[in-house]
């Protein structure tokens, strides 16, 4: 089955949203995850189980947290989604997150990249 790159920026938003947004991790990885979960974030193990478990810890300790997408970029099995994160009690970050889909249109691996939103700038540009 070819990759559907529209497919596939559709279902890491929703991955995405269900996991971090709506915190529900597990069922994220049950609908969205291939055989195999690749982590490149060395705040997170490899595997499922991990990042089931990272986030359920994630929810517990930041109630409330949300992220808002600003793009998504597709090529090939690639997509790329640039976030804004929004974590009460703590920093908030732009972030741009890649995801490797399989043959059959499920997340096989992750990196992510977070620049925390400061007070000051160069310029009046923004991060979005």
């Amino acid at each position: 089955m070819p990759n559907d790159t529209e497919q596939n920026k559709r279902n890491a938003i929703a991955f995405y949203d269900l996991m971090f947004n709506q915190c529900e991790p597990r069922d994220a990885i049950n609908q969205f995850v291939g055989d195999e979960y690749i982590q490149h974030n060395p705040h997170v193990a490899d595997g499922k189980d991990a990042f089931i478990a990272y986030f359920e810890r994630m929810a517990a300790d930041y109630p409330g947290k949300v992220t808002h997408f600003k793009r998504a970029i597709a090529e090939g099995n690639m997509v790329v989604l640039h976030c804004h994160q929004i974590w009460p009690g703590s920093d908030d970050y732009a972030g741009i997150d890649i995801f490797r889909f399989d043959d059959n249109g499920k997340i096989v691996e992750h990196w992510d990249v977070l620049q925390v939103i400061g007070d000051t700038s160069q310029n009046d540009n923004g991060l979005f």
